[in-house]
């Protein structure tokens, strides 16, 4: 600290001692520049006086007491006179030619200042840009310094204990970080640290965090940067960035260098619609340049995250440069109540609270899903002017981030209602009778989000494969709302838009993708993605047009036999699809026990087509 003090102090004398030195040489040169031409004879008034009288002025120029003129012989004269009322008569008297300026009121150093404002200018210019260039740093000349910020243990908070629901990737991660703090023992048995470690991963499952927690629990310098960082408006900047982040790296081993969401530079080269010159391309070689170049003892290893592995170039993939790829998934049930546990450790929860139960109502939730649904939880609660969260605002925070918001002041007219009744209980009584369908979870006829009724389902246990009696069920669910509407109405309306979307969409992912149907267990169309834009554009037809009829005929015959399968059921429990709608209209929302008890009592008393 001392000698940061002595420096800067060092430095302010420097810069005053310069402006002082800059001061000195303007004066000089505005008295040098500001002398006059040629001499003049000084006067007393009285010996002014006398020459007058005698005839020898030529002409003077009054400025208030000072008067300055010509003698008839040309020689230049001034004096100072007092304040005579009769000394302009005198002048005139002697044919004198008489000037007059007014008084000069403002003093030499504006005069100075306004002369040389212009130069001021372009000295002051000249040594900021001398200073930029002597100390660089992150001024004006330094584009093509790394932007990455040292992480040091006293900024960082997070530590593996507060991630969750990702302990395979935890492990890989503890295992980098031995590899760092004791090196020998890994080599001494002919084994390479590992140069790269690339996070996989959807968009919420706490990449971005498990490298937080990695600087946190390890005792190295922990640099972070993010991948949009390398690329700039200046042609090369990108390459040069690189290079100064892997310099500052060896500076500083063994660390770990961090490149948040990589593929904004990584991604797959030639694929620019503009040409392959490309500066992501050449900061990307640059990377891998770089990567390759390290040696095993350096002890610099760089961490990578990305959401988009398929866009990355395949150089950046292999052993040598990303030599872990560690995939951090979907929690499952036991990760997800893991994970509400951390995030609910800073708030206050009612004594009715299951974290367990939530965790199961919750499939499929990442951990910045389960995240916002405390968050939106405790919103709830703090609006309810609540001192704790209960597992009712857990309910209606859940509700909120899978259904949407409620829009109770939709006006809707009782003919909709009506028509969104019969339909949301078509997809309930459908879904409640098929043995494969996931069981109804809530049916609301709230409208939620874009939608103006909403039948949940919820999976009993994580599904990671999907059967084809499943998938066909989850067709019939959705056939159920146009069904009953056609059958129970009378009209078709297109609040089945949506649903008959999906069915569509499933059944011919089944037929060309899955091998589901009578064409055998083959795969038709590939996708073409653009690496640059990162999503499908087309999918290229590699099959005959009789074959594409084939394909149609396949989707329509998977749709219409679940159509009938729905058809079958809804006209066999008329009488239980009646009463889920009559309830649905009287309270709006049903939840999973409301409806298993209308439907056990239809089946009790037996069902009969309705008369009507």
């Amino acid at each position: 600290m001392a000698n940061n003090r002595n420096q800067s102090s060092n430095n302010f004398l420097k810069s005053a001692a310069l402006w002082v030195v800059i001061a000195l040489i303007m004066v000089m040169l505005f008295h040098l520049f500001n002398q006059p031409v040629s001499e003049s004879s000084k006067f007393a008034f009285s010996e002014f006086i006398e020459i007058l009288e005698n005839g020898e002025v030529k002409e003077v120029t009054i400025q208030g007491n000072q008067i300055k003129g010509l003698l008839i012989d040309d020689t230049a004269f001034e004096t100072y006179s007092p304040d005579d009322p009769k000394l302009v008569q005198r002048l005139m008297e002697k044919n004198v030619l008489i000037s007059a300026k007014p008084m000069d009121g403002s003093p030499w150093y504006m005069s100075v200042l306004i002369s040389w404002i212009p130069m001021l200018l372009l000295i002051g210019i000249w040594v900021l840009f001398m200073r930029q260039m002597q100390s660089g740093g992150s001024k004006a000349m330094s584009f093509g310094r790394s932007k990455a910020k040292l992480m040091s243990q006293d900024n960082i908070k997070v530590t593996f204990a507060d991630v969750a629901g990702v302990d395979e990737a935890k492990e890989e991660l503890r295992e980098i970080i031995e590899f760092l703090q004791e090196p020998k023992r890994f080599t001494s048995l002919g084994g390479r640290i590992p140069k790269g470690v690339l996070l996989l991963g959807s968009p919420g499952t706490g990449k971005t965090l498990l490298a937080k927690a990695v600087a946190g629990e390890a005792a190295v310098p922990f640099f972070s940067m993010s991948g949009s960082d390398f690329v700039e408006m200046f042609v090369g900047v990108g390459a040069s960035r690189v290079r100064d982040l892997f310099a500052q790296g060896k500076q500083h081993a063994p660390c770990i260098i961090f490149i948040d969401e990589i593929d904004a530079v990584g991604r797959h080269r030639g694929a620019g619609l503009g040409g392959g010159h490309d500066e992501r391309e050449q900061t990307l070689n640059q990377l891998l340049v770089e990567m390759d170049g390290f040696e095993s003892n350096e002890g610099v290893i760089l961490m990578a995250a990305t959401n988009r592995p398929d866009v990355l170039d395949p150089a950046l993939l292999r052993p040598g440069r990303f030599d872990r790829q560690v995939v951090v998934s979907i929690p499952d049930v036991k990760g997800r109540e893991g994970i509400l546990k951390v995030h609910s450790r800073n708030i206050p929860l009612n004594n009715d609270v299951d974290l367990a139960i939530m965790a199961k109502a919750t499939p499929g939730f990442s951990g910045a899903d389960l995240a916002n649904l405390l968050n939106e939880s405790a919103l709830l609660a703090a609006r309810k002017k609540k001192t704790t969260v209960s597992m009712e605002d857990l309910e209606m925070a859940k509700d909120k981030v899978l259904m949407g918001v409620e829009r109770k002041s939709m006006v809707i007219s009782e003919e909709e209602k009506r028509s969104t009744a019969y339909h949301e209980a078509g997809h309930a009584l459908v879904a409640k009778t098929l043995p494969n369908a996931d069981p109804v979870y809530k049916v609301t006829i709230i409208p939620r989000g874009r939608a103006m009724g909403v039948t949940q389902q919820l999976p009993i246990n994580d599904r990671h494969t999907y059967k084809k009696d499943f998938l066909l069920d989850t067709i019939c669910v959705l056939m159920g709302g146009r069904v009953a509407e056609e059958l129970l109405l009378g009209f078709l309306s297109t609040g089945a838009g949506n649903d008959i979307e999906r069915a569509t969409d499933m059944a011919r992912h089944m037929v060309t993708e899955w091998g589901m149907s009578n064409l055998g267990p083959l795969s038709f169309g590939k996708v073409e993605q653009e690496m640059f834009l990162g999503r499908e554009i087309a999918k290229r037809v590699d099959y005959s047009e009789k074959t594409a009829q084939k394909i149609d005929e396949e989707v329509k015959q998977i749709i219409m036999s679940c159509y009938e399968k729905a058809t079958d059921i809804i006209k066999s429990n008329t009488d239980i699809l009646h009463k889920i709608a009559q309830r649905l209209l009287e309270k709006e929302v049903l939840d999973a026990a409301e409806i298993e008890e209308i439907v056990h009592e239809g089946k009790d008393q037996g069902s009969s087509p309705d008369p009507s």
